[in-house]
């Protein structure tokens, strides 16, 4: 996104709650409000989660529980928020607002975009393409050229089948037509412990994690997987710059409500987000990860939505990907 389109989502944003935010119910939150996460403590999302519902607490004055409904690639805790009454106590935090789930899974045990109602973006985050030293690559280029002398013999770890770093590496694959084979694993944490220890060699890992073992020597940096370099390693060059045009994925959190909660209440919780998010705490915070915060509403959290179910889908069907 650039600088100019990144003003006017502000802008809109901005209009868009000053319209809202004084229709909400002064009431609301009159008690505790659910926080659903969908992965397991520890997580992205979880990490983001906490301090996001610490800091609602404090503006409401009201709990905000955070809840982990884990499994199903996500899909068990959002069903509990689609199912939940629509009356702004029930709130999940969702990656891509569920994008890569619309593309992969044909049936699914809610309808992602008619049960439930985006509020809000709160976070982007990139990734690095990782490799093992022992690869001897160094460049997207000498990759390609390296998967093509062998194909079917490069591996790239992810944290599991249709996660964003493993959507990312088929990705890669279409559009550099090379064969790699994906590894997955159940999480990234044993994803990255193998990549380190050269048991597989490539990688797309998210920049908290990966940066530090780039600036150890542990692993190669070939490219950063959005259209901008990474503020924190300008150095990487993107993977557009690299010789894909256009490459641009990366891990984007949305918060999601029941679809028949009321508009005044969205706004509200919209308005609330938007405060937080500019606190220096939270967005220093959030540096520390390798991410930055973002908010947009929610009829640009729809469209990053609904152009991403499309890439994603095309490439579910050129990797002929059946998670099921």
């Amino acid at each position: 996104m650039t600088i100019s389109s990144r003003i006017a989502t502000v802008v809109a944003a901005t209009l868009w709650l000053a319209t809202g935010a004084a229709a909400a119910d002064d009431s609301y939150p009159s008690r505790s409000v659910r926080f659903i996460v969908p992965f397991p403590p520890g997580g992205p999302s979880d990490l983001l989660a906490r301090p996001l519902g610490a800091k609602l607490s404090e503006a409401w004055g009201q709990p905000v529980v955070v809840e982990n409904r884990t499994g199903a690639a996500g899909m068990i805790g959002t069903d509990v928020v689609a199912k939940s009454p629509p009356d702004g106590y029930t709130m999940g935090i969702s990656i891509a607002a569920d994008a890569l789930t619309v593309a992969l899974y044909p049936h699914m045990p809610y309808d992602a975009l008619h049960d439930l109602k985006p509020v809000c973006t709160v976070s982007i985050s990139p990734f690095i393409l990782v490799a093992h030293p022992s690869l001897g690559v160094h460049t997207l280029d000498q990759l390609i050229a390296l998967a093509r002398q062998k194909p079917g013999q490069i591996g790239f770890a992810s944290g599991g089948i249709g996660v964003p770093s493993h959507m990312a590496g088929e990705l890669l694959k279409w559009r550099a037509k090379i064969d790699l084979i994906h590894v997955p694993y159940k999480g990234q944490g044993p994803a990255t412990a193998d990549v380190l220890a050269g048991q597989v060699p490539l990688m797309f890992i998210n920049t908290m994690n990966g940066l530090p073992f780039v600036h150890d020597g542990k692993l190669v940096a070939i490219a950063s997987s959005t259209l901008q370099r990474l503020p924190t390693a300008p150095e990487i060059p993107t993977m557009a710059e690299a010789g894909l045009p256009g490459f641009d994925v990366s891990i984007w959190f949305a918060i999601l409500v029941p679809a028949a909660t009321p508009d005044a209440i969205v706004h509200k919780i919209a308005a609330a987000f938007q405060k937080v998010l500019a606190q220096p705490d939270m967005r220093a915070l959030q540096a520390a990860q390798g991410a930055d915060p973002l908010f947009e509403g929610p009829d640009a959290v729809a469209k990053r939505r609904d152009t991403e179910i499309v890439k994603w889908r095309e490439v579910v069907k050129a990797a002929n990907i059946h998670p099921e």
